[in-house]
């Protein structure tokens, strides 16, 4: 069974995935987190992996960046491969000053003026909801882990932020929100889990704060985000 995207047999993927943006960091998630690994996608270099965490079957499949990139990835995941459950662990900037570089957010959920929902399915959305079943689990997970979860509304954008000449003025665009954090793919897979009848959840870990010149190094991007995986995995148990 394959896609026009995705190799693998139909049964090598989990009903539960983890989706990263980056295949290294699915890569180093497989790698250090994962028992019995198998490979299971390699088209277009999206290194996608099979193994288990604490005997729980689990696949690790990157989303790639951007609305266009995760929506093709995950409704192939839910359409085609019976995944039920998908959680992004990704990055995300902040302009909120009270927030640090590392801190970890739980989207209940994103708000976009991208056309996806419209062009998908002749839907009118800005706004959509995670999912709270999924959420609940991820905050009992972060409380046994004792780490700091902060929950809240996110921007999915189709901009980086930081190449943002003027932030502020971009942000009038959006309603006057308080909006926790900003990144660029959760609002596709909370609308394709909701028009599928599937659950998606979101966590971020912040890498750059808008206003202090704050950002993480690629090396942290890619690897020091272990706080937000430990949540994300012991969630699914």
């Amino acid at each position: 069974m394959a896609t026009a995207h995705i190799e693998a047999k139909e049964n090598d993927i989990a009903k539960t995935v983890l989706m990263p943006g980056d295949p290294l960091r699915a890569k180093f998630i497989a790698e250090k987190f994962l028992s019995n690994v198998k490979i299971i996608n390699t088209i277009r270099n999206m290194y996608a992996y099979t193994g288990y965490y604490n005997n729980k079957k689990v696949t690790i499949f990157p989303s790639g960046m951007g609305i266009a990139s995760i929506g093709i990835y995950a409704y192939e995941l839910y359409k085609f491969y019976g995944v039920e459950e998908i959680i992004r662990i990704g990055t995300c900037g902040t302009n909120k000053q009270d927030l640090k570089i590392l801190d970890v957010v739980l989207a209940t959920s994103a708000y976009s003026l991208s056309n996806y929902p419209k062009l998908f399915g002749g839907d009118n959305i800005n706004e959509i909801s995670s999912n709270i079943e999924l959420n609940n689990r991820i905050i009992k997970s972060a409380k046994n882990n004792n780490i700091n979860l902060i929950t809240g509304e996110i921007i999915t954008s189709d901009v980086f932020d930081p190449y943002l000449d003027d932030f502020y003025t971009y942000l009038k665009n959006y309603p006057n929100k308080e909006f926790v954090a900003m990144e660029m793919e959760s609002f596709g897979l909370f609308y394709l889990a909701n028009k599928l009848d599937k659950k998606a959840a979101c966590l971020l870990t912040i890498v750059d704060v808008i206003g202090k010149n704050l950002s993480a190094t690629s090396t942290d991007r890619e690897k020091s985000l272990e706080n937000m995986i430990k949540v994300a995995l012991d969630s699914i148990l």
